[in-house]
């Protein structure tokens, strides 16, 4: 027989498009429209529905950026056209390759009712089904006129990303208000065609089941009649009828489809225009799920859903009840999909504390898997944290984007830094944008690392990112494909009933141990460098205000600021969303987070300045309040009392040009230069620097990823440097010595110095930056043989290797820190601390001269100069504050990292201020110091055991004790055992083991 199957296909193709998918509507006549435009930012729906629109007609411009307009449509239903379906075809002037990154709209009925949303692959709102003749419809639009800012040709830099500065020019062309006959049996033949043309594209060539698909395929578009497809299309149907009802074997992959709308809390469009998509795709996912009787749909991210409850109400009632009928389900259990990589200990639990408990106090519901499917990748300190908060699942597709290697399960045991697993999927769809298509489904069955032990997959299906969620036609596609030959099988089912069914098939899948490394997007460590301090200053303001509030209210009665603090705690959260953190979000959205976190802030000193004074009382005695950790300078952690003064700073010249610093554990060498040539452990009669080369230096590279601009950074950065040795100034003085450089068209002014009694060289840095497309690093080169290093992640730290070996290793040439980063020698160590950064690298060459050692060289990423999504990305003035600290352990590297991370705060007053609590062993880490949320006056302490050995200790409390309780982290009993004697209580703790205690009062 000749072979004639692209004939047929190509037939397929033209006679759908042209021929059988407009004729779904067949009739139409036109709406009338009219328009306002809102001045400024969105109205409340009662102001937009009240104000007097102009008439506008189809084919005209409207919506200039990030604009609201308000669209009137009326019209009545013809009378011929009773009995019949009929839609509201509602085309703003949609792309629709771009479901949620341009125009949308929200309809309402004239009363406030909202109906649905609409998007360029959602159109239709449904008016009578049956419609009665002569109906009247009046709808409103509150339509959104987002710029397009990733377009057909990607990553160009565009002013359109904030309001201030993307113009007044219309974004869209008005294109269809019609009122429309809807042909379901139309619409139906066009779903078979595209179910079984795509699994004919699928399927082998030479497969018995792909040439009979095409044959009925053949026969029903024999039976279209090209001039009247609506009085053939049932005949047409029905000759799909055989190869549609042939079963799947009974091998076939199990798919199990999660309605999904991957909703960015922020990205390229500011909070407040996601506060309005969460409510089109909820306003639409209802409908959807009131319509299609099998359709689940998911959603994470509790303060999306809490966005709805407080701006939209009518919506939010329609999710309560579906909600209630197990069909709409809260997912994740945390507050945002946040980064996971640079977000601290505690803020990382609080994902969690918020997420899972907002989920209880609404609908009784807990979540028992994380749902992270667009993170930059995972830390190690994850599983432990997941643990603690009561779930053991966890589920991500970003890693199938890893570009050097590929993931070799796609469900296996995630073991984090302390031992704890979590039962973990990657989808196989390599999609959270799912949209059953043929191509999807094949590749997820092909794709599927685990066949031979497991079968069952999730695929997220609805158009995410920007939002929209599931269409009808997805819903149409997966009832074909629930049980179809040649296809993997597709049921709608919850996340749980998912894992549940994964995890009874697979009880003992592979085991991944350590991070999660995202072979992309490793720019985002660096990227918007203000953002990220504002994260981690806000961490630690909020470590300070909760640890000084609490003491306060025990000792002295002090308010403690509840609803305050879990505000500002969930506005930090928000902004540790994947988008924001990392710096990958349009103009607007980093300028609203700078002034966010300013404010934050200065609420935040305010609850800790009272608090202080509070515990101080009146007089004038100095005091130190240190809420750190670790007792330091005479002053005990989380207490505060007078600075014991220890040793002198001598600071003199250096014969062969620059100063030296000496406080006779340290004699730091800088040279003329403005660099550390020497860092003498005194001591240990020991050299930090490496023979030949210079620390504090300061290297720019040129910053041209080959895509994603202001998320990756490329291997191929390293190959051009230039090294930043220039000194404009170079002078000595009380403070330390000052190092003024200037390059491009920017500026640098260092301060390098030493304190009395302290084994750490402070680097405070401050950079005019105003570079275009370049990468400043600040680099230590080390005179260390070390094949690996440490690095601080949540509750503890991992260790990455300094070579690159294989693949894996080579990929990660950057890579997240925490606070420090710490190589060692046996005996000797040296430890680098930061204040605000996170991304850096690490490298090891051989000397090949002298004594043919080991320089192990650590790099500070500072700044970059991205231009999209925003093309002025870190403009302005920096200040970055590091330190060299020879000589360290890794217990060094922790105590040190915590104290640049937390300043003493200096108060008069008349009393010296003993800790609430206190433990006798630095291995032991105090992370949060708190009274419980509900409100009891208990006291809650959170831990860590943070060398990476086992540790027992004995955890005090300032007052008296009446009852000692293990708790997860949303502070519930867990059956753990804990004995206390008086105010004491005894610690046994794995290496890097987490644990919360709730301290009842006496």
């Amino acid at each position: 027989m000749h072979d004639d199957r692209s004939l047929v296909e190509a037939r397929l193709r033209r006679v759908l498009d042209e021929r059988i998918r407009p004729a779904v509507y067949p009739e139409s006549v036109p709406l009338d429209v009219a328009v306002w435009h809102a001045p400024g930012e969105p109205v409340p729906v009662d102001e937009g529905l009240a104000a007097e629109p102009e008439p506008i007609a189809v084919g005209a411009r409207w919506g200039a950026p990030w604009g609201t307009s308000w669209f009137r449509v009326t019209g009545t239903v013809p009378e011929e056209w009773a009995g019949r379906t009929v839609e509201a075809l509602l085309d703003l002037g949609f792309d629709e390759n771009m479901p949620g990154f341009q125009c949308e709209g929200l309809v309402y009925r004239s009363d406030g009712t909202p109906v649905k949303g609409l998007n360029p692959r959602n159109q239709w709102v449904r008016v009578g089904a049956p419609a009665e003749g002569g109906e009247q419809v009046r709808l409103h639009i509150e339509a959104a006129s987002n710029p397009v800012i990733l377009d057909y040709q990607p990553f160009r830099p565009t002013w359109l990303g904030d309001k201030d500065t993307a113009g007044h020019e219309p974004q869209y062309t008005l294109t269809r208000m019609d009122l429309a006959v809807f042909d379901e049996t139309v619409w139906q033949l066009v779903i078979d065609l595209e179910v079984l043309g795509e699994l004919m594209a699928e399927l082998p060539a030479d497969a018995q089941r792909r040439h009979e698909v095409l044959r009925a395929v053949e026969r029903a578009l024999d039976a279209v009649d090209l001039q009247d497809v609506n009085g053939t299309a049932a005949e047409a149907r029905s000759r799909l009828a055989e190869v549609l009802a042939a079963p799947a074997v009974p091998s076939a992959h199990r798919i199990s489809a999660v309605g999904h709308a991957h909703i960015d809390s922020a990205w390229l469009w500011p909070l407040r225009e996601t506060v309005r998509k969460v409510a089109r795709t909820t306003a639409n996912m209802t409908a959807l799920v009131e319509d299609e009787p099998d359709f689940v749909f998911a959603m994470s991210q509790a303060q999306q859903w809490a966005w709805v409850k407080e701006h939209r109400p009518e919506v939010w009632a329609r999710v309560k009840k579906a909600v209630a009928e197990g069909r709409f389900v809260p997912a994740g259990g945390m507050w945002v999909e946040s980064d996971t990589n640079m977000p601290g200990s505690e803020a990382m639990a609080r994902q969690f504390v918020h997420g899972k408990r907002f989920f209880l106090d609404e609908f009784g519901i807990e979540n028992d898997e994380a749902w992270l499917p667009d993170t930059f990748g995972f830390a190690a300190g994850l599983p432990q944290i997941i643990r603690a908060a009561g779930s053991t699942r966890l589920l991500t597709q970003k890693i199938s984007w890893s570009q050097t290697n590929k993931f070799p399960h796609h469900t296996f045991q995630w073991e984090g830094i302390d031992g704890t697993r979590i039962f973990t999927h990657f989808p196989p769809v390599d999609t959270y944008n799912c949209a059953m298509k043929g191509s999807e489904l094949a590749h997820a069955a092909r794709n599927f690392k685990d066949k031979g032990r497991a079968r069952h997959s999730l695929a997220p299906t609805g158009w995410g990112d920007g939002g929209g969620g599931t269409t009808r036609e997805m819903v149409a596609k997966a009832a074909r494909v629930r049980d179809l030959e040649g296809a993997p099988t597709v049921v709608w089912e919850t996340p749980g009933q998912f894992f549940a069914k994964a995890e009874a098939e697979y009880p003992d899948p592979p085991v991944w141990v350590g991070e999660l490394y995202l072979e992309l997007h490793r720019a985002t460590l660096t990227s918007q460098a203000k953002t990220k301090q504002g994260n981690r200053r806000s961490e630690h303001l909020l470590r300070e205000a909760e640890l000084w509030a609490a003491t306060a209210a025990v000792r002295t009665g002090f308010r403690y600021p509840y609803a305050d603090l879990d505000r500002i705690w969930k506005t930090v959260l928000l902004h540790q969303f994947h988008d924001i953190l990392p710096g990958s979000s349009i103009a607007w959205v980093h300028r609203e987070a700078r002034a966010t976190y300013q404010r934050l802030a200065a609420e935040l000193t305010g609850i800790i300045d009272a608090a202080q004074r509070a515990l101080a009382g009146e007089g004038d005695r100095p005091l130190l309040f240190n809420a750190a950790p670790h007792s330091r300078g005479g002053v005990p952690a989380g207490g505060a009392a007078r600075e014991q003064p220890s040793g002198e700073v001598t600071v003199s010249d250096r014969p062969e040009g620059g100063h030296v610093l000496a406080n006779g554990l340290l004699r730091i060498e800088i040279d003329a230069r403005g660099l550390v040539v020497s860092a003498y452990d005194l001591d240990a009669d020991r050299e930090t620097i490496a023979p030949g080369t210079a620390a504090n230096l300061l290297q720019l590279h040129p910053d041209f990823p080959n895509m994603w601009d202001a998320w990756d950074v490329d291997a191929f950065y390293r190959n051009a440097v230039t090294d930043l040795t220039q000194t404009d100034e170079l002078t000595a003085g009380a403070d330390g010595v000052r190092i003024v450089r200037s390059f491009g068209s920017s500026r640098v002014t260092q301060v390098l110095s030493l304190q009395p009694g302290e084994r750490r060289l402070l680097i405070d840095t401050e950079v005019d930056w105003h570079e275009t497309e370049k990468f400043l690093k600040l680099a230590f080169p080390l005179d260390v043989h070390a094949e690996r290093y440490a690095s601080e992640t949540q509750f503890g730290h991992f260790h990455r290797p300094t070579h690159t070996n294989t693949s894996w290793e080579a990929a990660k040439f950057e890579a997240c820190n925490h606070r420090f980063v710490h190589l060692e020698e046996p005996g000797w160590g040296v430890a680098i601390v930061n204040d605000s950064t996170y991304g850096h690298d690490v490298t090891r060459s051989v000397r090949t001269d002298g004594d043919q050692g080991t320089t192990t060289t650590v790099r500070a990423s500072l700044l970059r100069a991205p231009r999209f999504p925003d093309p002025e990305t870190d403009q302005g003035i920096h200040h970055f504050r590091h330190a060299l600290v020879p000589g360290a352990g890794i217990a060094d590297a922790v105590r040190e990292g915590w104290r640049i991370n937390l300043a003493e705060r200096r108060v008069t007053g008349a009393n010296d201020v003993a800790p609430l609590v206190t433990v006798d062993n630095d291995a032991v880490v105090i992370t949060a110091v708190k009274l419980a949320d509900d409100g009891s006056g208990d006291v809650v302490v959170r831990f860590h055991e943070a060398h990476g050995g086992r540790a027992r200790a004995t955890l005090r409390a300032g007052f008296e004790v009446a009852d000692v309780t293990v708790t997860d982290l949303l502070e519930r009993p867990l059956p753990d055992a804990t004995e206390h004697v008086g105010n004491s209580v005894g610690l046994r703790l794995r290496p890097f083991e987490l644990a919360t205690l709730r301290l009842r009062r006496a």
